[in-house]
């Protein structure tokens, strides 16, 4: 496998990066760009899948939170400062060309992340993400041009966890949300656990290293 390219944005607003992400995933579709994976935080937003159910967002549009409407899949979901978000634009015809694979991919490169801080992560049955017990660490929402990826997934690392409150996250009403930082105890180093999700990364995807 080639080798894939690493775009870390630091602290980013999302429309920006949604922009960002957009035009790279046309440069990796015409091959003027390797695949490449983005890093980036985010100012407070919460996110719509294409087929959300608005009713999921329980805050009113007054809100000064930022809504954005995507054309992602999945539900509702939040992004802030302390959470890694993590975009790979990838053509997954140098992988598998399977939306399911790409999926159960993404979620093993987080389950594998949480296990290098000693955490256990796992999955439940018919819900897409990553769990600690009944609590969901990790979100995901993907489309696809043509097998080439964009959006991705995030992880709460030193997220603050209030700001899930005002919305039913994922449209699952039954179970909680965590982040690192509360199942440790304290704070985390953000660049620690990016090179742990390259690490995780490299594992599933074979990858051979990085640029």
């Amino acid at each position: 496998m080639n080798r894939i390219k690493i775009i870390d944005l630091g602290f980013l607003d999302y429309k920006n990066s949604w922009n960002y992400q957009k035009e790279l995933q046309k440069k990796v579709l015409i091959g003027d760009c390797s695949d490449s994976i983005i890093f980036v935080e985010h100012d407070s937003v919460y996110t719509f899948g294409k087929n959300s159910d608005k009713s999921n967002l329980m805050i009113s549009k007054d809100s000064k939170i930022k809504i954005y409407e995507t054309e992602r899949g999945g539900e509702i979901t939040y992004h802030g400062p302390g959470q890694i978000v993590c975009y790979p634009i990838l053509n997954l015809k140098n992988f598998k060309q399977s939306v399911t694979w790409y999926m159960r991919a993404l979620e093993e490169v987080i389950i594998e992340t949480l296990k290098l801080l000693n955490i256990k992560a796992t999955r439940k049955d018919g819900l897409t993400g990553v769990w600690v017990k009944d609590e969901k660490i990790g979100a995901q929402g993907v489309r696809m041009t043509k097998w080439v990826t964009m959006h991705g997934f995030a992880l709460n690392v030193n997220t603050d966890l209030r700001f899930f409150n005002d919305i039913i996250p994922c449209g699952i009403k039954d179970f909680g949300v965590t982040s690192i930082e509360k199942i440790i105890g304290k704070e985390q180093d953000l660049s620690l656990v990016k090179e742990h999700i390259l690490i995780s990364f490299a594992k599933v995807f074979n990858i051979k290293g990085y640029i």
